[in-house]
């Protein structure tokens, strides 16, 4: 297996379908998304156009990575869940686009990651002032965004996307209070994983049914596919942050280790009763008491240890296996709903993608 991925016996994936769902929700997306950002005040527009890969810190035009697109695709996908263009699902996808970046630029901040998408982060580049700015920026103008159009359906819209960004706080300030805790429950760590990832997910998968005009019967099962979706990813994505390359991350080794996260391979060993449980306990315990300075000064035997000693208790497994459950409730949730075949299956698709992915 993978050092990073949960187990790879789903079927098949077909790489050019999932790769073309992605481009076609990027490529939906992204003039919307530029037009948007440009009319930030300056200097806003430049720093939001940094952090999407659009220009490099000189402000020279660059070709950087932009994220993987799922959101947008999942967006794009719920409009034609409900019968109607593509086109129409845009200012859904580029809201929650929004809203999702606008946590990306706070997180590193709040988190002191330095590196996204192997670039400097916005706060390391332009300071923490312009990261707290541009992405209050980002979070109103996603809002502004979806209520452009004075619709039932865009007030819907607004509402879903409203409490999905308050769930993300909610689980990002949860985040946070878990580092500052000696023990965490498995079910604690999941309900902070399903606002954080989860909410904002579940919103992309529905939210351009309701833009639409869909009722609960369609947007309902796609939400609940988001909800679950979200967890696999954040499973996924709490394994990459272990044991992840650090080439295909672009973070640091040990990336959720030296940040003290409470991730789910983390929490799944603290609560396995074995010897290496207890032993990772003591490491852990000792840890929370030394300074955030004396802790970055670990060499990397000593996170690697402690990586060994999550994976031995179970944690890793059980994550994997976590991910692959929140998986096939996914599809579950879509399988019988009133979806045509072929969204279904796309969705099907990206669901398998989110699993498998190598970053």
């Amino acid at each position: 297996m993978n050092a990073a991925n949960p187990p790879t016996d789903a079927p098949a994936l077909p790489p050019d379908t999932v790769a073309e769902l992605l481009e076609r929700g990027r490529a939906l997306t992204t003039p919307a998304l530029r037009a948007a950002v440009a009319g930030l005040a300056a200097p806003m527009d430049t720093v939001a156009a940094y952090h999407f890969g659009w220009i490099d810190a000189q402000g020279q035009p660059a070709d950087g990575d932009s994220g993987k697109a799922v959101r947008p695709a999942l967006a794009v996908l719920s409009v034609e869940a409900a019968g109607a263009d593509p086109e129409a699902g845009v200012p859904g996808a580029v809201a929650v686009e929004l809203v999702h970046n606008f946590s990306l630029l706070h997180d590193d901040l709040m988190d002191g990651d330095e590196q996204r998408r192997h670039r400097d982060t916005v706060w390391k580049v332009h300071g923490p002032a312009q990261a707290i700015l541009v992405g209050d920026a980002l979070f109103a103008l996603a809002g502004e965004i979806i209520l452009r159009d004075a619709t039932a359906a865009a007030a819907r819209a607004a509402r879903l996307l409203a409490t999905a960004s308050r769930r993300l706080i909610d689980g990002q300030a949860q985040d946070i209070a878990f580092e500052h805790r000696e023990r965490v429950s498995l079910g604690e760590c999941l309900e902070m994983e399903g606002n954080k990832t989860g909410a904002l997910l579940a919103c992309a998968s529905a939210i351009g049914a309701v833009l639409a005009g869909a009722d609960e019967t369609v947007s309902g099962p796609l939400h609940v596919y988001g909800e679950h979706l979200g967890l696999a990813f954040q499973a996924v994505d709490d394994l990459l942050g272990i044991w992840g390359d650090p080439r295909a991350t672009g973070k640091a080794t040990w990336s959720d280790l030296r940040q003290r996260k409470k991730s789910l391979p983390v929490v799944a060993a603290l609560s396995a009763e074995n010897a290496a449980a207890e032993r990772l306990t003591a490491l852990l315990m000792a840890d929370a008491k030394k300074s955030r300075e004396e802790f970055e000064d670990f060499d990397e035997a000593e996170f690697a240890t402690r990586a060994a000693l999550v994976e031995e208790a179970g944690g890793r497994r059980w994550t994997a296996e976590e991910a692959r459950r929140q998986h096939d409730a996914a599809l579950t949730a879509v399988r019988d709903a009133r979806l045509p075949a072929e969204t279904r299956r796309r969705l099907e698709a990206l669901a398998d993608f989110v699993v498998v992915r190598q970053r």
